[in-house]
């Protein structure tokens, strides 16, 4: 007991010669938690335009092989992240095969699904899209690092691996309009 008596008085003096509030000061105000930035849904947003993707971020094709936007410099993609547990990105994928069958742009969707290949595979099967091949995206670092808060999300870059537009939700990848936007 008498050892631990030097180490209280110690603690309470050291408490007590820390730095109090004057009587005068107004109390400390509640921090208001940020708002998060509205994102436009169902629409072309263009608010990232110029921002360069994830160069560096991989994912997985089928059969293993890792691939990064870097390693699609020179071309246009379109970039859907998807999983098979959404509805709306099931709903689009043969819009978005058939857009890739008739656009000068490579069409890619990567899946977000936790359970990998297996959930994949499920859904996608033999020969079900003829012009798309899917990647997969785990743990999700793709999604992550352009903040994609929903799925899905499609990207549009550049040659260079700039983005030109992303849409949270969904577009009716057969308008004229929408391919515009996508061709240029």
């Amino acid at each position: 007991m008498r050892t631990l008596l030097p180490l209280a008085a110690a603690l309470m003096l050291a408490a007590c010669n820390q730095a109090q509030p004057a009587a005068t000061d107004a109390p400390a105000q509640a921090a208001t938690p940020a708002k998060p930035k509205e994102v436009p849904i169902n629409t072309i947003d263009r608010s990232h335009a110029g921002e360069p993707g994830p160069a560096a971020v991989t994912w997985e094709m089928k059969g293993g092989t890792k691939q990064k936007l870097a390693d699609h410099q020179g071309m246009k993609m379109l970039v859907n992240l998807w999983a098979t547990w959404c509805a709306p990105c099931i709903a689009e994928m043969p819009a978005l095969d058939k857009l890739a069958g008739e656009v000068p742009v490579m069409v890619l969707p990567i899946s977000q699904d936790m359970e990998g290949w297996q959930a994949v595979d499920k859904f996608w099967g033999k020969n079900k899209f003829q012009n798309i091949e899917t990647g997969l995206d785990q743990p999700g670092s793709f999604a992550e690092a352009v903040k994609a808060r929903g799925l899905p999300v499609t990207i549009l870059y550049d040659e260079n691996g700039k983005e030109i537009w992303r849409v949270s939700g969904t577009l009716d990848w057969g308008s004229a309009e929408v391919r515009k936007a996508i061709v240029g």
